[in-house]
């Protein structure tokens, strides 16, 4: 029935015969059908679609509206309906919504409770939203939250309600997938940087004021942080930092405390800098709180047993990798070192390298962090805890990503004759398939800097910090090279 009511009802708004109640009805059909456990049909999907377009002003021809099987339609109905959802929502002045004589800006309003509905199982079917639009649609939410913190609103729950739904929507309508999963499949390449921080300051205001009663409202929140790579201004750092450790606490939800990690990661380099805060008491407290809370985040309860298909399990590909990242940038402020000792990050990174034979790329960030920590601040039982075999393998491992994770991260170019030394000083347990192979890896390297001075001149202070790294790495080829002649000359076999 409500199948049926779903195409019938559209005669009400196309005839001029809607009122009020006809529209309420009409919504909480959708809604209805869209929100049920199982997945609505491309049928009623184009159904509900074309029910949303009529509501809002777009005409459709009289065969469009009569015909009873619309699926094939449903391109044409969500391709008509976002432009003009969001045009209606751009104009929309702040004015009184019962005096709408055309009602057609009311009932866009009602329809954001519902929008995603429609948007997100015909994502196939749209392109994704422009970020001129995106940021057009963020403005409207962020009027909202100006009227939500005015003493003079009194519809706090309808504008909140609201606000959470537009921030949803301007996510669904730019194909932004709200799957925890997805954190950590999904590095997100949005910027726009041509809007300064102070334009999601307010993002930051909301975060603060709704985090520990929203929980999936914040997880938007820092998504779209994470999307749009948005800093806020230097006003607003101390702020959001406290928030990010709350979200980050082992009380959360292990989907806010993920992406409250991939905001962390999308802000490491102001992190990393953080010392720079004059306030000594604040820098102190909001550096060791943010440690303990990074930590947190991937460690929720030390010690405890997790399922293979679990988020919180101890290693996860993705995430650790994220969290290693993370790390990675924060030791090159030494002032992060004690820290890193101290909350126990290293000796999480001592047992992934213990734990797991594949680490893939997270071998190139784990020497990173564990080469980069000052020798003095290294105890004695950390140093043994580590075989040669181990360091072997990290460092070995670390080199056939080092081509990507230095290109264009120029400031990672200060780190490879660290891992040059460290590698002459383990490479003798190698065998000769191992040394062959880190040649390899090692001519890799050794291309990123042609391949980048042939696309674009660098400052001064850069190129010498390059050039000094190419000699350091050209001189671990010539090593390596001599010592797999020699290894060829007294075993006359390379076997892998």
């Amino acid at each position: 029935m409500t199948g049926w009511l779903s195409h019938s009802l559209t005669y009400h708004f196309v005839t001029g015969r809607a009122n009020q109640d006809i529209e309420r009805f009409a919504i909480y059909v959708v809604s209805a059908l869209l929100s049920s456990s199982s997945s609505p049909s491309n049928q009623i999907l184009a159904n509900c679609t074309l029910l949303a377009c009529v509501m809002v002003g777009v005409q459709f021809d009289k065969e469009d509206i009569v015909r009873i099987d619309k699926s094939s339609s449903l391109p044409q109905f969500v391709n008509a309906l976002l432009p003009k959802f969001q045009m209606v929502l751009w104009e929309y002045d702040g004015g009184d919504l019962d005096k709408d004589n055309t009602g057609v800006t009311r009932r866009a309003w009602r329809l954001l409770d519902i929008i995603c509905f429609m948007l997100e199982p015909a994502k196939d079917h749209y392109p994704a939203s422009f970020l001129s639009h995106t940021m057009r649609n963020l403005d409207v939410c962020r009027k909202i939250y100006s009227q939500l913190r005015s003493s003079k609103q009194n519809d706090l729950e309808g504008l909140s309600r609201a606000l959470k739904n537009g921030l949803r929507f301007t996510l669904t309508a730019a194909k932004v997938s709200q799957d925890p999963a997805d954190l950590w499949h999904s590095y997100y390449s949005w910027s726009y940087d041509s809007h300064p921080p102070e334009d999601f300051d307010w993002l930051v205001d909301y975060l603060e004021y709704i985090y520990s009663d929203e929980e999936d409202t914040a997880f938007d929140i820092l998504l779209f942080l994470v999307v749009m790579k948005a800093r806020c201004s230097p006003a607003k750092q101390h702020q959001f930092f406290t928030s990010l450790i709350a979200c980050m606490g082992s009380n959360m939800p292990p989907h806010l405390r993920h992406v409250a990690l991939r905001a962390a990661h999308t802000a490491r380099d102001e992190i990393a800098s953080m010392d720079a805060i004059h306030d000594a008491k604040l820098r102190d407290v909001t550096l060791t709180q943010l440690s303990t809370a990074i930590l947190t985040a991937v460690c929720p309860q030390p010690g405890a047993t997790f399922s293979n298909d679990d988020t919180d399990r101890l290693f996860h590909d993705e995430r650790d990798l994220c969290y290693l990242e993370l790390l990675f940038t924060l030791v090159r402020n030494s002032n992060w070192h004690p820290r890193l000792f101290g909350d126990h990050h290293v000796d999480r990174c001592i047992r992934i390298i213990a734990d797991c034979r594949d680490m893939q790329q997270h071998a190139f960030y784990l020497a990173g962090i564990l080469l980069q920590i000052a020798p003095e601040q290294w105890s004695t039982t950390s140093l043994d805890s580590i075989t040669k075999q181990q360091w072997w393998d990290t460092l070995s491992g670390a080199w056939p990503f080092a081509k990507y994770t230095i290109y264009p991260n120029y400031p990672h170019f200060e780190f490879l004759p660290v891992l040059v030394e460290a590698t002459k000083k383990y490479m003798h347990i190698a065998s000769g398939y191992c040394l062959e192979r880190l040649i390899g890896d090692v001519d890799a390297v050794l291309e990123v800097p042609e391949r980048r001075n042939s696309e674009q001149g660098e400052g001064e202070g850069v190129i010498i910090a390059v050039t000094e790294s190419i000699v350091a790495v050209k001189e671990l080829r010539t090593v390596a090279s001599e010592m797999l002649e020699k290894l060829v000359n007294s075993q006359g076999v390379i076997s892998p």
